[in-house]
């Protein structure tokens, strides 16, 4: 894999005493203040259908590095999040966990690390690590904002509700909307469907699963590269969509719905106007050939029902190879108004890397000078040679390629 402005560590367990993380490669000069964090983690925390642990939990970033007198200095910026869990756990004789969960990390992870017990795998994997996630992702926002690009996003479906969202509803009306809304569903009447599939699904004991999308607005044409399959923001997307817990597929724009379509009424057609060269529509996403077209940039992710479940789920106990039923751990009964906000922190982390990647610069300022100069997809700007030409490499054309 190519190397990367931005790299993101993350360490800690659940029910450790605390999470840390490491982003390196923001530049200097941007001004950040706590709140900018804490917001994001706020919103992290709400959702219709969390579990217990989120009225246990205040998240705050403490940052201990990188960042002075609330500008970043261009080193590396580390924090840390607390757990107050950690208080019930300290003195705790840990209980030994031998029944792995069906569709958790419990199995594969003790197979792979060769644990004695499952907890390890389960404290790791758990979804409280996206925690430090939407805190690096909060940075990539600001940094984000500083050339006008903005990330958000929202909740399409829950189980089997989907909500009607209007074409003609544009992206910042949806966003505000979802926020006011405890399942972060756009729609109003769906909202309260949504409530009403979770409220069922905390009455059978089970969990639900749903779609939601992120959208970036205001980015530049030129982001990512076709040169290199690395580089492409197509596969940088869908990777780090992936690297969600729970997230099992994802796409750009309407990719699965695209495979029943011609290909006709599926890319599209650009037209000029006034000399600035647009899509008519938004199929594809914002993305071509791996790289941004301008318009909003569309990721959608579909998220399974969580693993862990109040129903108990068969298992075999690992300490005796006789069968067994899963041991229900703390958690929630729907995730995905929660994993919304996590997902805009994984966008905001690549396109904060791609623009990095193409402005250089360790200042701000240097990168607003460079941002400037971008070119827009303007008729002006792409000077065509229009004449015929030859590739030029020095290989004969008639060379024996049976060798």
């Amino acid at each position: 894999m190519t190397d990367t402005r931005l790299r993101l560590l993350t360490a800690g367990e659940s029910h450790g005493p605390l999470l840390t993380g490491i982003l390196e490669g923001m530049p200097a000069g941007l001004t950040l203040i706590p709140e900018d964090i804490t917001r994001e983690l706020a919103r992290r925390q709400t959702g219709y259908g969390s579990g217990g642990r989120m009225q246990i939990e205040q998240d705050r970033a403490h940052i201990t590095g990188g960042v002075m007198a609330g500008q970043t200095t261009g080193a590396p910026i580390s924090l840390i999040i607390g757990n107050r869990d950690w208080k019930n756990w300290a003195e705790k004789d840990i209980t030994p966990l031998t029944t792995p969960r069906p569709g958790h990390a419990d199995l594969t992870g003790a197979i792979k690390y060769r644990y004695d017990d499952l907890r390890p795998a389960l404290e790791r994997a758990s979804a409280r690590e996206t925690a430090v996630r939407v805190a690096a992702g909060a940075i990539c926002k600001r940094l984000l904002a500083e050339f006008g690009i903005l990330v958000g996003g929202y909740v399409t479906q829950i189980g089997n509700v989907s909500a009607d969202l209007p074409p003609d509803l544009d992206y910042p009306a949806r966003f505000e909307l979802a926020e006011a809304s405890d399942v972060r569903c756009p729609d109003a009447a769906a909202s309260e469907a949504m409530r009403a599939a979770i409220r069922q699904a905390k009455i059978d004991r089970d969990t639900l699963g749903g779609i939601f999308e992120i959208v970036a607005l205001g980015l530049p044409p030129g982001l990512g590269s076709h040169v290199h399959y690395d580089r492409r923001l197509t596969g940088r997307l869908l990777g780090v969509m992936g690297s969600i817990p729970s997230i099992k597929g994802a796409e750009i724009g309407a990719a699965f719905q695209n495979t029943t379509r011609p290909g006709t009424a599926v890319h599209d057609e650009i037209a000029a106007r006034d000399g600035l060269l647009r899509r008519r529509t938004d199929r594809g996403g914002g993305l071509e050939g791996g790289i941004t077209t301008g318009e909003p940039l569309i990721v959608r992710a579909a998220m399974k029902p969580i693993s862990t479940t109040l129903t108990p789920l068969g298992t075999v106990d690992l300490a005796t190879g006789e069968p067994g039923q899963t041991v229900y751990e703390r958690s929630d009964f729907c995730a995905v108004p929660r994993a919304v906000v996590v997902g805009e922190a994984m966008v905001a982390f690549v396109l904060a890397d791609a623009l990095l990647e193409k402005l250089g610069g360790d200042h701000v300022t240097e990168l607003q000078e460079r941002f400037a100069q971008l070119r827009q997809g303007r008729l002006d700007e792409l000077t065509m040679r229009n004449e015929p030409w030859r590739f030029g490499y020095d290989w004969p054309a008639d060379f024996d390629w049976e060798f």
